[in-house]
């Protein structure tokens, strides 16, 4: 692949994958019903646990400069099967991500268009549920096409569109910082913390739940690894992608929910436009179209993000043998991996048009939860098997320690969600080893070395 890809491109890939579904709608909820206007300090707390695990990708990147993020670290320190159930959980993870943001942006287009009395046909209009009449949400799967029309572009071009929409959204955002603060109540934030901090392990509401939510709201930062392959000088670009765009993240998250719970009281922030919804609150109807509009079109920088990353994770695992050999193949215009990414595209847009998966954050954290520990002890055996990086690679401080401290946080993070989601969670586990042994393991280009 050609290695055209600068800071800027992976500090905007960054800051398409995590601003996006969190910063518009799980900031209100997260305040709502979790911690008050105490949210700030979860996102703070899950800034901190992501900045650790940011370290980690940034030392895996700058010394294992390979195509495939936490797959292709796991692979090269621990071997061949926890690698493959590293791929497995960021195929499930951003499969399930782009796909209920796909749907999420539906349903943004599709109150947009019932202010102007239009309507799809109820067939046509929701996921499959025959009692009420409907089969396909058709909104989502066109979305779909298009983002994998995109990402079969070159990837500079696809990734300047997304830089784009980046800017785009930005300017919501601003909009949105700069009204607020002359409409903001401090009343609205002397119960500051009406849930407290909660439980470290197994709370259900309180700060630390809130920081295991806002998890979800950092999810995207480990798209900027899987770009090594196109990334002039990864060593040093990749590290710096990562660490600056996830800074510019925390920042603008802390600001934007300071807004959020000013201008309106947390209980009222049960909804699924929060930023939208507080403009019309203070009668600001403009700025809320505003936001709405360029809302759709945030969601589709997601998209766009998350595509790319998970075709080239898919990419990298056939590279290997432990999924079929067609996958691995490059487009002789563009050179990007075009049957992972059609394939890819193809998944998220049954999943998208048949399944409600917008209510499955829980299980796209605990995925990524599970590859995240699994990359801790990767790091400690790394420096265990090669010593400190050389000059010039970066370097995590405090090894083992802050390895062992982030499999603490990601525990914890894990405890505190639901029975449901821990069942999904077994059965993908299981279903994926099922995957490697019947295929994987026979198909390995390890083992027929």
């Amino acid at each position: 692949m050609p290695r055209h890809l600068k800071v800027a491109d992976l500090v905007f890939l960054g800051l398409g994958s995590m601003v996006g579904t969190g910063i518009f709608t799980i900031t209100g909820i997260g305040a709502a019903t979790y911690a008050g206007p105490a949210l700030t300090i979860s996102i703070i707390i899950s800034a901190l646990a992501i900045g650790i695990l940011a370290l980690f990708y940034a030392e895996f990147a700058s010394r294992i400069p390979s195509n495939g993020g936490a797959y292709s670290y796991v692979y090269a320190t621990l071997g061949e099967f926890p690698a493959w159930l590293v791929g497995w959980y960021i195929i499930m993870e951003f499969l399930t991500a782009v796909s209920s943001v796909a749907v999420g942006w539906g349903s943004y287009l599709k109150g947009l268009l019932a202010n102007y009395g239009l309507y799809l046909p109820t067939a046509l209009n929701g996921t499959f549920n025959p009692k009420n009449g409907t089969y396909i949400d058709l909104l989502p799967i066109m979305v779909m096409l298009v983002v994998t029309g995109i990402v079969l572009m070159n990837s500079k071009t696809a990734l300047r569109f997304n830089s784009f929409l980046v800017i785009l959204k930005f300017s919501a955002l601003a909009l949105f910082i700069f009204v607020g603060l002359f409409f903001i109540d401090s009343h609205n934030w002397a119960n500051f913390s009406p849930y407290g901090f909660g439980q470290v392990y197994g709370g259900k509401t309180g700060i630390f739940a809130g920081a295991s939510v806002m998890f979800f709201a950092f999810l995207g930062f480990e798209s900027i690894s899987m770009t090594v392959d196109e990334v002039k000088d990864p060593q040093k670009t990749i590290p710096k992608g990562i660490i600056l765009s996830l800074a510019i993240v925390t920042v603008l998250y802390i600001v934007v929910t300071m807004v959020l719970t000013g201008i309106v009281h947390y209980t009222q922030l049960t909804v699924s436009d929060a930023v939208a919804f507080s403009l019309r609150y203070i009668g600001l109807y403009w700025a809320a179209d505003y936001v709405s509009i360029v809302a759709i079109f945030t969601l589709i920088t997601v998209c766009i993000s998350m595509t790319y990353a998970l075709a080239r994770t898919v990419y990298s695992i056939s590279r290997d043998g432990l999924l079929p050999s067609f996958l691995s193949t490059l487009s002789e215009k563009n050179k990007v991996p075009q049957k992972a990414t059609v394939i890819v595209g193809l998944f998220s847009m049954i999943s998208a048009g048949l399944f409600p998966l917008s209510s499955l954050a829980e299980f796209v954290n605990i995925c990524t939860l599970a590859y995240l520990i699994m990359m801790s002890f990767a790091l400690i055996r790394l420096r265990k098997r090669e010593g400190s990086p050389k000059s010039g690679e970066f370097k995590t401080p405090l090894v083992p320690y802050l390895p062992l401290f982030s499999i603490l946080i990601s525990v914890s993070f894990m405890s505190q969600y639901t029975l449901f989601t821990w069942v999904a969670f077994l059965t993908s586990s299981i279903l994926g080893t099922l995957v490697y042994i019947l295929y994987g393991y026979k198909h390995s280009k390890e083992k027929g070395e």
